[in-house]
């Protein structure tokens, strides 16, 4: 069986679009998630664990390579009505931690969506390929790439692709090499109404409207469901309750199956999300220009292992989605030659040491031309060429309410932060694909990004209000 101790098991789960404040653990009364609180209570969860770009295809392409969206050139969300998604391999060229572990003897599969380019191609060393074409969508009647074959699954998408992903890890549990699953969920991405099984949606009332935000509209929002605030936010609570009854399938399956020993449990999302925060329904793209608030770059983050690591833990250290191939490559005993921007937080899970080695402690984050740098007390956000720019006391003002980006007294620290941020992107960006000369809206990504693109306008517009 697959019980290799140097070798453990790897299961990551990869959600989209659930903010950082949509769990039980996490402290919301509202949302029902006791599956991934019972995963939470194992292991280790991540209080200030954030993606590297507001956004799917970007932020999950760098958890996969640990580059930065300049450094593998997905800038923005991967339009599936174009080529972008059926003709080009956008990471062709870049090696995913899945590359390195199925060249160390690891078998690896993908169920759910993987939106990063040619959803019909097995690629970055997975074998078991039961890919979504498009990488979101209705819930029923999902098109999915099964056995090299596009079908259109009647089903629950959120449970097919977890029975797809307990059949993988029944085939693995008799084989004698270790095995790494991605059941990478649509949920709880949109749409919301009329989407979800009645008996997820009856478990939610108005009552989960007294404690959200009733904030004005976003002047930059791209996207409102105000006008459905309830409807919306129970279908959003409704998905997500589904979900995590699926992940309580996978934790029993592992095991009933014997394997829970020997197998690391990882819980993700690709990027946060705001449902009224801020005036904002929706991401870092649910405001023109891009929004860089806490409830947009923020994730969820929980990583369990009973016997390895920590357990019932909750750590508040700055981690970013570019330290996570690193760390995953270390658990494991294996390393990548590349010269990248994050580090392995290991010695936090397994013993509560403090991952903040940096210099200082920062993060990093971008959406094409909109650029963060993140501190415990301080965040700037730069829009380039000319902004407008943003800067937060966090200190005082964890809300991020107020912009005291034009204050004269706080002038140092913003020259300080933005000389940072320039000497950071400048070490570790790719000239070719540098997001800052890109010109992305958030509206979607059609080709490829900087002189590859050779010429051409490859993103998208929003339509005028």
């Amino acid at each position: 069986m697959s019980k290799h101790k140097e070798r453990p098991n790897i299961i990551v789960i990869l959600t989209d679009d659930q903010g950082a404040w949509a769990m039980g653990c996490a402290g919301n009364p509202d949302v029902k998630t006791p599956n991934i609180d019972r995963l939470a209570a194992s292991g280790v969860r991540f209080s200030n664990f954030f993606c590297t770009s507001p956004v799917c295809s970007p932020a999950r392409a760098s958890l996969l390579t640990g580059k930065m969206p300049s450094q593998h050139g997905i800038h923005d969300w991967l339009d599936t009505k174009t080529k972008s998604e059926t003709e080009i391999e956008f990471l062709d060229g870049h090696i995913g931690y899945t590359d390195i572990l199925a060249d160390n003897g690891y078998v690896c599969g993908l169920s759910g969506k993987w939106h990063m380019g040619h959803s019909g191609k097995p690629q970055k060393g997975f074998s078991h390929w039961y890919a979504h074409e498009k990488g979101g969508g209705p819930y029923y009647g999902a098109p999915m790439i099964k056995h090299g074959e596009r079908v259109e699954e009647e089903g629950y998408i959120t449970d097919l692709i977890t029975d797809d992903g307990l059949a993988f890890i029944e085939k693995q549990a008799k084989a004698d090499a270790p095995f790494y699953l991605n059941v990478n969920y649509t949920a709880p991405h949109s749409p919301w109404i009329n989407q979800h099984p009645q008996e997820y949606v009856d478990m939610y009332d108005e009552s989960i409207l007294d404690a959200h935000p009733k904030n004005p509209e976003h002047p930059w929002s791209t996207t409102n469901v105000s006008d459905n605030h309830f409807e919306n936010l129970q279908g959003y609570f409704a998905s997500i309750t589904a979900m995590d009854a699926n992940v309580g399938r996978i934790i029993d399956k592992v095991e009933s199956l014997g394997l829970r020993e020997n197998t690391l449990i990882c819980f993700l999302s690709d990027n946060g999300l705001n449902f009224g925060q801020h005036g904002i329904w929706g991401k870092g793209n649910g405001t023109f220009p891009q929004n860089m608030f806490d409830t947009s770059v923020k994730v969820p983050a929980i990583m369990s292992h009973p016997g390895y690591i920590q357990e019932n833990k909750v750590s508040d250290s700055l981690i970013s989605g570019y330290d996570f191939k690193p760390t995953l490559l270390d658990y494991v005993g294996l390393k990548s030659n590349e010269d990248l921007p994050g580090q392995s937080f290991l010695s936090e899970l397994k013993h509560g040491v403090n991952t903040e080695r940096r210099d200082h402690v920062v993060i990093f984050d971008e959406y094409g031309p909109v650029r963060m740098i993140r501190t415990r007390d301080w965040k700037y956000i730069h829009r380039y060429p000319y902004g407008p720019h943003e800067l937060y006391h966090l200190a005082e003002d964890p809300g991020e309410e107020r912009n005291v980006v034009d204050e004269p007294k706080h002038h140092e620290i913003q020259e300080e932060l933005k000389g940072d941020l320039d000497a950071w992107f400048v070490k570790h960006s790719d000239p070719e694909l540098d997001g800052s000369r890109e010109a992305v809206t958030g509206a979607g990504q059609r080709g490829r990004a900087g002189i590859k693109g050779k010429g051409k306008d490859v993103y998208s517009k929003w339509p005028k209000k």
